[in-house]
């Protein structure tokens, strides 16, 4: 496969299917399959591709019959086709192959890859848009849900003479499952594995782990969903007929341990028992299929691990242990037989996202012995996972405790008080062996340091730690010429990690980590231009379709979980038509507005009933406002009238995407009246002296918004709720109160995304700096200056002056103050999509250098590789764009003279691939086909220039000639 790298012509690189690389076991039965394009020369845009399936490669070759063919298609906006041939088989694997013909010179280009899908194929309606249709029974699963039967209660952990008791948190010990099974006669040509659990499950075969996946299968509403992984075990399976052991762990994860904040006992939300379903397919060299499946006939008991919970932690016992238990010829004869619990396949479905994976490995910066036997090491970095610890000698029965925690207190020791009721302690207990590596697997803190007691000695080779998170594919990189900034993205981006634990959490530390809409909602535009998160997403907006109430009302956190408010506040259930329309945007995939849609016109509609003068005053659900605003409370009716309008308004767009037409017109009507009512009852503006409207200085029309907040002003203005005559007044009052602040912000989790973009979209570029750059609480570097590694949940979650907040909720590693990181992409570098582009279609790179002397930022779009990078030396700004094939880009050079504009070294010139648009205030506009532009031109920074309307500027030097053409790779070290 070619990749974006490779010399030569337009030609496609990464394909995905569903937007994930070769994925094993989907269950979609019209999956997208896509790509992106790479070339060395201006304007090589495609013309068409088309796009082969077929079962074997050589099905895909001159000559070959493939399974469906696209023909030629000449859609050149296109980044993907969907599979629309004969019905895809289940535990198939598919080969296919794009081939994209230039719309200029060259030959046509092709790559191909594969993927394959799962035991069994969903219908071909998705349930998410009908869930009236069930899943077919087909030639599917065959295996039933086991588990060991705790009947009678095994006694193995009284403590004997001198030992403490243990703590166990009413959790039982995991059980253990195996099977011996004789191998098939011959060879095996493959082997296929498909696993679930209600809890979580490590799987193994003849001894060797099976994959990569950590706390699977992940978290779903499991009263509506369990999903599936699918595995490759062909050359783990010993050949032959001799025998074979199939062996896993369980722990009760999500489904029976501690779930959220609520102070409930363990399985309170979904079930009581962890269980195991699990079927393994061998196919010899003449087609035919064993199967070992889960049943009455596998063997049980109870080991190592005496708990594991996701939020109290892990406790091995090596006591426990038996050695060689998931090895051929292990002696299960005192073992119990598995309780078959039922055999219920209907909510299986397979996972559409990559799990949850360890990515990193962090060694200790110190580590510190506090006092006898016990230290604590600081490995630099705040982050979600847990710890590997290495220990030699451990005595029988003696113990080492592992506790986690974000912060120090003053005296050196962990601060936990912010974890309120979750233990996050893991324990080892020995059995006298030499060397032992200590490494929880069903359990996820939020730390920085870790406090290891029961050890003489610690050296700092003997311990690490291990960062999980959900394995979005990294799709972008920011940098600046300011390190504290350059910090601050570091902080946002380990936010985002820490966070995408299966579903998009507020947290990795505390009794929570659930799914708050809000937090995700207002973080996304930073996380998709971090990673490809297109089906991160995919599986989450899942989740949150599940937890809908039956009168149409999106909740506050998903999957849905008992103690948590059900129908969801403004701005937190409005997330379930802000998210599908922005993965829409950033992916160019209808899909998500097709699953998406139904919800987000029954959420309007249930707030239109319960408010049918339009004004929000009436609660569906709770009210958060502006959470954690510093500052003067926003009123509720104008946060949730604001979000009222904006979801109307982009319910209307879904529609209109999708072509029903009727139905976006009924949306844009009621957001028009909503947009009416908000100003009828919370703008009240006073014309300036000349009675003029609109007049744009400080002699023009004064307005005010109830409440007279940053955050009223923020999403009035953001979600264009004022005629446009007063959106000027309203940005000027809004400048006035982050001036009046110092320049400052006091707005919380709703209004902070909004600070930077909306005062860089009014001419306040300036603003939008002095905020990014501010030290003093509130500001995003107060934190980073004392010590943090991420984002903090509140501004002054710690302050010299007062120490440390209420610890009932103060997070040190939450993303949503986070979303800054969306303008820094955006603003400071300038890499951006046009307003009515989808998929990066149509570009435009306006930079606000600021005082900084050099930013850049690179983005993996569905399209191709985006760069910009500025730099400014002396006098003269240098500003470098890479636009992908079938993308054009606006681009807006900064500078102080228009004259001064040279590309590639020449006065630019209209041609083929490049056009002057205009000018505007501090910028010289061009227009430009896909390729690598080289900018120069004067700029003395005065202060950041503004952005206003565009003029054609005849003055400028422009003479006719073909454009200058470049050959640069697209990927450039000097572009990144």
């Amino acid at each position: 496969m070619s990749g974006p790298s490779a010399a030569g012509r337009l030609r496609p690189y990464g394909l995905r299917c569903d937007h994930r690389v070769t994925p094993l076991g989907i269950d979609e039965p019209g999956p997208l399959l896509s790509w992106r394009l790479a070339s060395d020369r201006r304007g090589d845009d495609p013309a068409g591709h088309r796009v082969r399936v077929g079962r074997r490669p050589e099905d895909l070759a001159a000559g070959g019959e493939p399974l469906w063919d696209s023909g030629p298609l000449t859609d050149s906006r296109a980044v993907g086709v969907r599979y629309t041939g004969p019905a895809l088989e289940p535990r198939t694997r598919y080969h296919w192959q794009v081939t994209v013909d230039p719309a200029g010179p060259g030959a046509p280009s092709a790559a191909g890859t594969w993927f394959e899908t799962g035991l069994v194929m969903a219908p071909a309606v998705d349930p998410a848009v009908d869930p009236a249709v069930d899943r077919p029974a087909g030639d599917g699963w065959r295996a039933s849900w086991i588990t060991h039967d705790p009947d009678p209660i095994e006694v193995m952990d009284a403590p004997t003479e001198g030992e403490a008791a243990l703590d166990h948190h009413g959790l039982t010990p995991c059980p253990v499952l195996r099977r011996a099974f004789p191998g098939i006669p011959g060879a095996v040509s493959r082997a296929r594995l498909y696993v679930s659990a209600r809890g979580l499950y490590e799987i193994r075969l003849n001894g060797t782990r099976v994959g990569d996946a950590e706390l699977a299968p992940g978290w779903t509403d499991y009263h509506h969903r369990i999903q599936y992984q699918t595995y490759d075990v062909t050359e783990l399976i010993r050949d032959g007929g001799g025998e074979n052991v199939l062996a896993a762990t369980v722990a009760d994860g999500w489904w029976s341990g501690f779930v959220g904040f609520e102070p409930r006992r363990a399985g309170a939300h979904y079930g009581s028992t962890p269980q195991l379903l699990a079927e393994l397919h061998l196919v010899d060299a003449d087609g035919r299929t064993t199967r070992v499946v889960t049943d009455h006939t596998w063997r049980t008991r109870t080991g190592t691990v005496r708990h594991a919970d996701l939020l109290m932690g892990e406790c091995h016992d090596l006591r426990r242990s038996a050695d060689g238990w998931d090895l051929p010829g292990f002696d299960d004869a005192d073992w119990s037989p598995a309780r078959v619990t039922d055999a219920d396949h209907r909510l299986l479905v397979a996972a559409p996202d990559e799990p949850v994976r360890a990515t990193a490995e962090l060694t200790p910066r110190t580590v510190t012995r506090l006092r006898d036997g016990v230290h604590v090491v600081d490995f630099g970095q705040n982050l979600a996972g847990r710890v590997r610890l290495r220990v030699d000698g451990l005595a029988h029965g003696a113990r080492v405790t592992l506790r986690h925690a974000e912060v120090l207190d003053e005296d050196g020791e962990l601060y936990t008080a912010n974890l309120r009721t979750a233990a996050a302690t893991d324990l080892l207990i020995g059995d006298g062996r030499a060397h032992t590596v200590f490494e929880p697997r069903f359990t996820y803190h939020g730390f920085r340091y870790a406090e290891v007691t029961g050890l003489a000695e610690l050296a700092a080779p003997d311990i690490v730690a291990v960062a999980l998170h959900s394995d979005t594919p990294w799709a972008g990189s920011f940098d600046c010429s300011d390190p504290d900034i350059r910090r601050l993205h570091d902080c946002v981006t380990w936010g985002q990690r820490s966070n995408f634990v299966s579903v998009p959490t507020d947290c990795p530390q505390r009794d929570e980590r659930l799914g708050w809409l809000a937090d995700a909602q207002v973080f996304l535009p930073t996380a998709a231009l971090n990673a490809d998160v297109a089906a991160f997403f995919t599986k989450w907006l899942r989740d949150v379709d599940d937890a809908r109430t039956p009168d149409g009302g999106f909740t506050n956190v998903a999957p849905r979980l008992v103690g948590v408010a059900d129908e969801g506040a403004p701005g937190w259930a409005d997330a379930g038509v802000i998210i599908p329309w922005h993965l829409y945007r950033t992916y160019d995939d209808p899909r998500f507005l097709v699953r998406a849609l139904p919800g987000m016109c029954a959420w309007v509609e249930l707030i239109r009933r319960h408010n049918p003068d339009l004004v929000w005053r009436h609660r569906v659900g709770p009210h958060f406002s502006d959470w954690l605003a510093p500052g003067t409370p926003t009123p509720r009716e104008v946060v949730a009238t604001a979000y009222f309008a904006h979801s109307a308004h982009l319910t209307a767009r879904a529609a209109e995407v999708l072509g029903h037409h009727d139905l976006a017109r009924e949306h844009h009507r009621l957001a028009a009246g909503v947009r009416a009512a908000f100003n009828d009852r919370f703008v009240t503006r006073t014309p300036g002296p000349d009675g003029q409207d609109g007049q744009d200085g400080p002699d023009g029309d004064s307005l005010r918004i109830d409440g007279d907040t940053q955050t009223g002003y923020l999403l009035a203005l953001a979600f264009h709720l004022l005629p446009g005559e007063q959106a000027p007044a309203a940005a000027r009052r809004l400048a006035e109160l982050v001036e009046s602040a110092g320049p400052g912000l006091v707005t919380g989790f709703l209004g902070v995304a909004l600070a930077a973009p909306v005062l860089d979209a009014h001419g306040r570029a300036d603003l939008a700096h002095a905020l990014l750059r501010r030290t003093e609480a509130p500001s995003w570097l107060f934190p980073l200056h004392h010590g943090a590694t991420t984002i903090w949940e509140r501004w002054d979650g710690w302050t010299p002056d007062a120490g440390f907040r209420a610890p009932a909720m103060n997070s040190f590693n939450h993303y949503a103050l986070g979303s800054i990181g969306e303008w820094l992409y955006r603003g400071v570098a300038g890499l951006d999509q046009s307003a009515d582009s989808t998929g990066y279609r149509h570009l435009t790179v306006r930079p606000a250098p600021g005082d900084l002397t050099h930013a850049s930022a690179r983005y993996e779009s569905v399209r191709g590789t985006v760069t910009v990078r500025w730099e400014r030396r002396g006098d003269t700004l240098s500003l470098r764009v890479r636009v992908p094939p079938g993308a054009t880009a606006e681009i807006h050079v900064p500078t102080t003279d228009p004259r001064s504009v040279r590309e590639s070294g020449e006065v630019p010139v209209d041609g083929a691939h490049l056009t002057f648009a205009g000018t505007g205030p501090g910028r010289a506009v061009y227009r430009v086909a896909s390729g690598v532009y080289r900018f120069t031109a004067a700029y003395v920074p005065a202060g950041t220039p503004e952005r206003g309307p565009l003029h054609r500027a005849a003055a400028l030097p422009r003479t006719p000639g073909p454009a200058t053409p470049t050959h640069a790779g697209p990927h450039e070290e000097d572009m990144t």
